[in-house]
């Protein structure tokens, strides 16, 4: 997959293009590049993947609640490039930007900046300022340059649209099984093991302190879960747990620490990555230290009984 954060040395013979944000690169959008890749092998074309950096939200709304992403962009760029298209264009998002209206975006940028041969939209896709370009409005602005757009209708499970927003409520909520269903792939977290106060060593589970790589990562609903850890192209299993500690701590900044199953190693300062399996309870304050070990042996039990 080749990469262009400019359009400047952009040159692609019969670019077929889709555009959006793609957090997550979930199953909907699995649908959308499958049916990019098809129809740019029709004409003997590529397939262009054209995404917005930072997210668009994150400029227009920079006065709301904070934005949380289910991908980094460098995660984003290496489940596109799993996803098996030839092209990516990152190309920044400005307010400036955001002042386009859909058909001057398609003249000015897909026409004569990337001469697109066929352009791809989702179910519910709009783009062009305050997203007015709905599939109709599209389709006239298009006309003039002699391209086709194929609309993608929606996946659905249960009666339900996959989206981007549906699995991030489901991370919020703790139905990590819902969200890896709709992803198609475990979600997860990545980020660099930090010194902790080793209390977790004093209980027989030491742990693995986490600070993650990227503030706009989306953490999972605090609690703990059975995870797979990945670290120096080694994958083991273990349980997480996302909270304040309240048992041993009156601290109540959040931590995220991971106890390896049947691991020794010396991981400071080492990369590793979380994979979320399972939402297994709630983070509960115990009466003593006793009772917490009691029941990390029990979550253990039921750990492994879903990492089988």
């Amino acid at each position: 997959m080749k990469i262009y954060r400019t359009l400047k040395d952009f040159k692609v013979i019969n670019p077929v293009v889709t555009v959006g944000t793609f957090d997550g690169v979930h199953k909907g959008h699995t649908k959308i590049l499958n049916t990019l890749i098809r129809e740019a092998e029709s004409i003997k074309g590529e397939s262009v993947v054209f995404t917005l950096h930072p997210h668009p939200r994150k400029i227009l709304f920079q006065e709301e609640r904070e934005i949380f992403l289910l991908s980094t962009l460098d995660e984003k760029i290496e489940l596109l490039d799993k996803s098996g298209i030839d092209n990516l264009i990152i190309y920044p998002f400005t307010k400036e930007f955001a002042q386009l209206n859909s058909c001057d975006f398609i003249e000015k940028t897909l026409y004569n900046k990337l001469n697109v041969k066929q352009l791809i939209v989702g179910f519910d896709h709009h783009f062009g300022k305050d997203r007015q370009g709905n599939i109709e409005i599209l389709r006239n602005c298009a006309n003039p340059f002699g391209f086709d757009i194929i609309k993608v209708d929606a996946l659905e499970h249960e009666g339900k649209k996959i989206s981007s927003t549906r699995i991030r409520n489901s991370i919020i909520s703790g139905d990590i099984e819902k969200a890896n269903f709709y992803l198609g792939y475990d979600y997860f977290v990545s980020g660099t093991v930090v010194s902790g106060n080793k209390l977790g060593r004093e209980l027989g589970f030491p742990t693995a302190n986490i600070k993650v790589s990227k503030q706009e990562k989306l953490i999972p609903k605090r609690g703990v879960y059975a995870v797979k850890i990945k670290t120096e192209d080694k994958v083991y299993k273990g349980m997480l747990n996302i909270g304040t500690r309240p048992t041993v701590s009156t601290n109540f900044e959040t931590n995220i620490e991971v106890h390896i199953f049947d691991f020794n190693k010396d991981l400071y300062n080492k990369k590793i990555r979380i994979n979320f399996k399972k939402y297994i309870r709630e983070e509960i304050k115990f009466k003593n230290t006793k009772d917490l070990q009691k029941q990390l042996s029990e979550d253990k039990k039921v750990v492994l009984s879903v990492l089988i």
